[in-house]
């Protein structure tokens, strides 16, 4: 089967252990940004793939989610950051630049901004990277940096304003958010459904084996991010929940509810789950 990887640090506790060999698998691993991942699987090209939750609440009728598998925080997460030169609350109409690779975090500020600051800052999108634009000379007054970029920028001297989108959710629901989550396609699944959910049941093996050695998983992930402290690293996955159980399905229905309700998708989805391997 085809497998989509997100190509961030924050998946490798689930990963690794499918890529180093201590998991046993047939999958066809595809590595890509969530943005990318999203129109490979939209198109048929990986039968199952982590994605943004974003993607999953467009297109819920192509999709089943994966049970117990996902990529959130209940609090701070870390690299999902609004990084701004001015307080949020001063925001309105402001440019804001944002990355392509997530479309999720961006729904998410959206949100968070309007309900908490009440400003609709004037958003437009990176050709590249937040920090490559930077360097050539983009000067918006804030930005939303996801993922390893958001960590390399998180104490970056230009924007001494920042708001962690996974603490601001938390402090305002109460509830874990979901940023990404793994589903399969319900054309795949239903050609070969004892197969998917054993693929299923595959990547939550790979999710526990993973959390349970997570010190080697830190040490890893130190030695391709050396400017990543391993004290920093094993905070930043302290901060991270793989889990899907009933609060962060709440967590989700609720985002799903807000996007609604901002005119970012016609109306919120169910979440249909796929059934485990028997």
């Amino acid at each position: 089967m085809r497998l989509g990887r997100i190509s961030y640090l924050n998946v490798l506790p689930i990963y690794h252990p499918l890529e180093a060999g201590w998991i046993k698998h047939g999958f066809d691993i595809v590595s890509g940004p969530p943005a990318t991942l999203n129109e490979l699987i939209r198109a048929g090209d990986l039968d199952l793939s982590a994605c943004s939750s974003i993607e999953y609440a467009r297109n819920s009728g192509s999709y089943y989610l994966l049970p117990d598998l996902a990529i959130g925080s209940c609090g701070p997460v870390k690299s999902v950051l609004l990084l701004s030169r001015i307080p949020p609350a001063e925001l309105d109409g402001k440019p804001l630049l944002v990355t392509a690779e997530s479309h999720t975090s961006a729904a998410l500020l959206r949100v968070v901004l309007k309900k908490i600051f009440n400003v609709r800052p004037a958003f437009t999108t990176a050709p590249g990277s937040v920090r490559q634009s930077l360097a050539m000379g983009a000067d918006e007054p804030a930005v939303l940096a996801i993922g390893d970029e958001a960590l390399a920028m998180r104490h970056d001297p230009r924007f001494p304003y920042h708001l962690d989108l996974g603490e601001v959710w938390r402090d305002w629901t109460g509830l874990p958010f979901v940023f990404g989550v793994w589903v399969a396609r319900r054309d795949a699944a239903q050609a070969d459904p004892e197969g998917m959910a054993q693929a299923a049941a595959l990547l939550c093996q790979a999710k526990r084996t993973g959390v349970a050695a997570i010190e080697e998983v830190v040490a890893l992930a130190a030695l391709s991010n050396p400017k990543l402290s391993h004290s920093e690293i094993r905070r930043y996955f302290g901060h991270l929940s793989y889990d899907l159980g009933a609060k962060e399905q709440e967590g989700l229905s609720l985002f799903f509810n807000c996007l609604a309700e901002h005119g970012i998708i016609q109306e919120p989805p169910g979440l249909k789950i796929l059934s485990a391997a028997p």
